[in-house]
């Protein structure tokens, strides 16, 4: 097996892999000599016995030589990060398959593995260098119909911050990199908003490939158990349709049962913090701005992987090593049903359909899951003197506990036909554009019946989350108006295969819309006053002019008493009664087509 190789010493290591890396990162010349020779391929993990993982460079010197000398391995150079780096993509394939080139489909269903998101957490960057050397060395135990793509490291620039205390919790390796990327942010934030040029890079990557099932790979602790791996799926019912019954039907268990069998038993994602988990616990919601989230928009398959930090660094690559061939493994064997699947929720919506929004957990729903646990104890803490959570590894349990992996959908929305959108958001075209959105670019003026949202409420985070001050709770009403569009505005399909991605980003009550994520904050500011003194005169006259308004005012100043004993307030009201009023103000700018348009020559 690859993980007991036997190992040398560093000096030998690069003096037998250095001539390799002299092939360019996108060559793949199949140079077959000693290419069997499995020390030439041992990694930095496997030379330490289990204790280091290897830098950057190792790690893209390390594919580049894979990819010069194996047919099956090739690699791609994306757009540069925020490092400054380019963000790089090795894939995998059988042998006589069509190679994959860019910027054109893949022949094969592709499974995409993400590594490095949070570079402290190194697990999968160390077992998939070793899976894809070892596939390319005995291709019998590859997939056969599959593509396997591999971001080798995502947060370049957390991987180049490199140190040996961050983790606080962390039991391994001696050295590893930073969680924020080169300007700090939690990449495993950004995929909506995508603020990173690591964003960017990856949805090129990713609406290149379309992969048909996704798997990120993290280490966490919430609590301390038996297991050195957790699997947190998509949620089933946001995924939802075919695809969402096979995941928690058919591919999680039977995920659950092969890695059992080889005695890696695994448990959902442990989303507790500081207490127990023998109570029970729920399934963590992957909001779409996490990457299994993202991926589901475009109705991948998706998992992450998350280590358990206490276990040691040997044990949890070499699980996220079991894990991924389990998970390639199953893919291969249900094909048939995956495809069927992934194909019948690219149907699943369409225009003027109901799509759901903004789950939450049913608490009257669980299942009964076996959990290898510890027993907890409350014990004074020798620095608060209160008592504190402590696990006593010598008392492991077997339990069956609950677990809630239940969501409803709060909200739904009626799908448009189009979206309305002014030429002027040039963040938000930009993001769309990155997704592969069809985007109709008007070339005259179209004047059409629309839906258009005045953001009724919202609230506010109040401090900083990932650079933005967060919007949640967002409601609006929508009226029917005729709106003109101006030339260089863009008509946006709905009828396209990012249709999930659209309605999640632009519908503002979305939970990761990006109203919600502060884009179209300028229209929140009202940019016209008024002096009372000058107003008094002219709300007198209003007034005086509209009789039905004149009864709805005098309505509220008698059933609102601290309206009517507020003068401004009654001056503001009728101000925004009035032509004065700018119609900008809280007007949502991207509008709702329910009905077809007559495009002509656009």
């Amino acid at each position: 097996m690859p993980l007991n190789m036997h190992f040398f010493s560093r000096s030998l290591f690069m003096a037998v892999l250095g001539p390799i890396f002299l092939f360019s990162s996108c060559q793949n010349t199949a140079n077959q000599n000693n290419t069997q020779n499995p020390e030439q391929w041992t990694t930095v993990f496997e030379q330490s016995e289990g204790l280091e993982t290897a830098t950057y460079p190792q790690v893209i010197d390390y594919y580049r030589a894979l990819s010069g000398s194996f047919e099956q391995i090739s690699m791609h150079e994306g757009d540069t990060t925020d490092s400054g780096e380019p963000l790089h993509l090795v894939i995998y394939q059988p042998k006589d398959s069509p190679r994959i080139k860019k910027g054109q489909s893949p022949s094969l269903p592709v499974i995409l593995i993400n590594n490095g998101i949070h570079p402290g957490e190194s697990d999968g960057i160390d077992a998939s260098m070793m899976l894809l050397r070892d596939w390319a060395m005995n291709p019998e135990k590859g997939p056969k119909n599959f593509a396997v793509a591999v971001i080798p490291v995502y947060n370049i620039g957390g991987a180049l911050n490199r140190n040996s205390h961050s983790r606080t919790n962390q039991n391994g390796p001696l050295a590893y990199g930073f969680r924020g990327n080169a300007q700090n942010y939690d990449l495993n934030r950004d995929f909506i908003k995508a603020d990173t040029k690591n964003a960017a890079a990856f949805s090129k990557f990713f609406q290149w490939l379309r992969p048909i099932a996704f798997v990120d790979t993290h280490v966490s602790n919430g609590a301390d158990y038996q297991y050195v791996l957790t699997h947190l799926m998509t949620q089933h019912n946001k995924l939802s349709g075919a695809q969402g019954q096979f995941l928690h039907q058919v591919f999680r268990p039977a995920l659950e049962k092969a890695l059992a069998a080889e005695s890696w038993p695994i448990t959902p994602y442990v989303n507790v913090f500081n207490r127990s988990p023998e109570t029970g616990f729920e399934q963590f919601i992957d909001h779409p701005r996490y990457s299994t989230g993202y991926t589901t928009l475009f109705n991948s398959l998706g998992m992450m992987i998350e280590t358990h930090m206490l276990k040691d660094y040997k044990s949890r690559v070499e699980g996220t090593y079991a894990l991924l061939q389990s998970f390639t493994q199953l893919c291969a064997q249900h094909q048939s049903a995956l495809q069927q699947a992934y194909s019948e929720n690219l149907k699943m919506y369409a225009p003027l359909d109901k799509y759901p929004l903004n789950w939450r957990i049913d608490t009257t729903q669980s299942r009964s899951i076996e959990f290898l646990g510890y027993a907890a104890e409350y014990i004074p803490s020798g620095i608060t003197g209160q008592n504190r959570l402590k696990y006593n590894r010598e008392l492991p349990y077997v339990k069956s506990i609950p677990y809630r992996d239940t969501y409803r959908a709060l909200d739904s929305v009626v799908i448009p036909m189009y979206y309305g959108l002014p030429r002027t958001y040039s963040r938000v075209i930009e993001r769309l554009k990155n997704n592969q959105i069809q985007l109709i670019e008007l070339k005259s003026d179209l004047v059409v019946e629309a839906e258009v949202y005045h953001i009724q409420d919202y609230q506010s985070s109040r401090a900083p989350y990932e650079g933005h001050y967060l919007h949640y709770n967002t409601q609006v009403s929508p009226t029917l108006e005729s709106t003109r569009l101006k030339a260089g505005d863009y008509l946006v399909p709905t009828a396209q295969f990012g249709l999930r991605y659209l309605v999640e980003t632009l519908e503002p009550q979305a939970i990761d819309s990006f109203f919600n994520w502060n884009f179209f904050d300028t229209i929140l500011q009202q940019k016209e006053g008024f002096s009372p003194y000058v107003w008094e005169d002219l709300a007198l006259e209003l007034l005086e002019n509209n009789p039905e308004l004149k009864v709805e005012f005098t309505a509220i100043k008698s059933k609102d008493q601290a309206f009517a004993n507020n003068a401004y307030a009654q001056l503001d009201w009728l101000h925004k009664h009035s032509p004065h009023y700018e119609k900008a103000h809280l007007r949502y700018p991207v509008v709702r087509i329910l009905g077809e348009v007559m495009l002509g020559e656009h």
